[in-house]
């Protein structure tokens, strides 16, 4: 990423969050794997509260890099625990607000449900052009597929077909789209998308590392009580039962 990139990233956040006289009571920068779910929660969350959310979403790792360069968000919902440890640690993070809020699952999915019977042979014998994967330095679900195509010794082999998308959104596109025949994503994704069917594989969860997602209160924001009830709403039942809902799973 150049110096260039987040200041004009951070300057299309200044523009789209305004300073008019109608404003969101709370701002969340959200992990891509977790918009439709966000989605549900803002309403649920209004319902409830009477309180107003917005939400930005993209990749933890360039909602990261926001925040550190002021991005005026409030709470940060990233898709690993590795990023909101560091703002905690960086005193950006308000100590003590930090929790796992759900447990991703990893899918490998393509749209055309004659794609694959057996997954791991269909893998191994390369005959596709295209296989979709999250960027693994920014995405945790990108992070976990390399760990999935490395366990089974097809990292290296497949290089030449991997097609790396910014956000798990963007190669959740890929796939849809079928410019890749099948790409690794979020299971939230597909329990998301409106058309049914497809070739699904739920990756066992020893094949890579847990997706531990993890919710913070940024220090810029914490006096703001309305974003202090989000994380409260967060860990309440009716959120909890929307976020299973989406296929995460979360502590008990």
């Amino acid at each position: 990423m150049t110096e260039k990139t987040p200041r004009l990233a951070l300057l299309c956040l200044l523009l789209m969050f305004g300073t008019g006289a109608h404003a969101a009571d709370v701002r969340i920068a959200v992990a891509a794997n977790f918009t439709d779910t966000t989605r549900e929660l803002i309403a649920a969350f209004a319902e409830t509260t009477g309180l107003e959310a917005i939400a930005s979403y993209g990749s933890t790792g360039k909602l990261y890099a926001q925040i550190n360069n002021g991005a005026p968000f409030d709470v940060f919902l990233a898709a690993d625990r590795h990023r909101p440890e560091l703002l905690e640690q960086n005193e950006q993070g308000v100590a003590g607000t930090r929790f796992t809020y759900a447990r991703g699952k990893l899918a490998l999915w393509s749209s055309a449900p004659d794609t694959f019977e057996d997954p791991l042979a269909w893998l191994e014998s390369g005959r596709f052009a295209h296989l979709a994967i999250a960027n693994p330095k920014t995405a945790p679900y990108g992070f976990a597929a390399r760990e999935v195509l490395t366990k089974l010794n097809l990292w290296e082999s497949l290089q030449g077909r991997l097609v790396r998308g910014d956000s798990i959104a963007q190669t959740f596109q890929f796939v849809a789209t079928t410019n890749a025949q099948s790409g690794f994503v979020a299971l939230s994704q597909v329990r998301a998308w409106p058309e049914k069917g497809g070739a699904l594989w739920l990756v066992p969860q020893s094949y890579y590392s847990p997706i531990n997602q993890q919710a913070i209160l940024l220090s810029r924001s914490k006096d703001n009580n309305a974003a202090r009830q989000w994380l409260e709403f967060l860990r309440g039942d009716k959120a909890r039962s929307i976020i299973e809902k989406f296929g995460y799973e979360i502590d008990h």
